[in-house]
């Protein structure tokens, strides 16, 4: 088993969390989740090794909702090395490859190089793909052909080194089925993040820890609500060349204690 003591998460809205939306309004997400197992399985190692518990486990999440995978190594990848985590996440090009056009070599090539920095700073690199919505939006066998390109391209890039991790999310079949996915069907809901969550500690040979209560089965509305409430806003957020995170900070942007149940 795995033990990491500290972990720092980047990407956009699918790491930040958005679709497991918390009764306060904030998003929790598989990167929370992941976090959550980590900080167990070092818990239980520390206890193994010298018989009492270590330090706090420190986690930072500075993904940012709608960022394109530029912006994201920009301005997330330098600031996460700097908190020398033991683990960096990785994830972007999702919003890149949903644009009118988009060069997926180029995406991929800027994933590897983007793992293959932090690597040499010596951090262990998570690098992982989304899950695929394709099945149920609008121009959906466009952007799952993008996808499926973008997963190959990646997956030929992964560095051969043990201080990479490479968890391929948009391969797993089950979690393409709808009960996966949040109301406007392009960010997982709840229970997606949970299957992601799972896959990514499985990857890492950590335990998983019980996720608690059932999620319950979303209130979907009909075809013209969610055109008007979900697709139509989307389009003119692209035709005006704003982004759901304008504005948006990080909602951990250092290495803060995890909470243990």
């Amino acid at each position: 088993m795995k033990s990491f003591g500290s972990y720092a998460a980047i990407g956009d809205s699918f790491t930040e969390g958005v679709g497991d939306e918390l009764p306060d309004g904030a998003v929790r997400g598989w990167a929370d989740l992941v976090a959550l197992g980590l900080a167990r399985a070092h818990a239980a190692s520390s206890r193994a090794a010298s018989g009492s518990a270590a330090g706090d486990f420190g986690y930072a999440n500075l993904a940012i909702r709608g960022r394109l995978l530029g912006p994201i190594i920009d301005e997330q990848l330098d600031a996460a090395i700097s908190l020398k985590p033991d683990l960096l996440s990785l994830n972007g090009g999702g919003n890149d490859i949903m644009r009118p056009k988009v060069s997926v070599e180029s995406v991929a090539d800027q994933l590897a190089s983007a793992a293959e920095k932090a690597m040499a700073a010596g951090i262990h690199v998570l690098l992982l793909s989304g899950g695929n919505p394709t099945n149920h939006i609008p121009l959906g066998a466009r952007i799952e052909m993008r996808g499926e390109q973008l997963a190959v391209a990646v997956r030929a890039r992964v560095p051969e080194s043990d201080m990479v991790t490479f968890v391929d999310n948009w391969s797993d079949a089950e979690l393409t089925q709808l009960r996966y996915w949040s109301v406007d069907k392009l960010h997982l809901n709840a229970l997606g993040h949970r299957r992601v969550a799972t896959n990514i500690l499985t990857a890492l040979g950590v335990p998983v820890p019980d996720w608690g209560d059932e999620v319950p089965e979303l209130r979907r509305p009909g075809t013209v609500a969610y055109w008007r409430g979900y697709v139509v806003p989307w389009i003119g957020r692209r035709l005006t060349g704003r982004s759901s995170g304008d504005g948006r900070e990080p909602k951990r942007p250092t290495l803060m204690p995890v909470e243990l149940p």
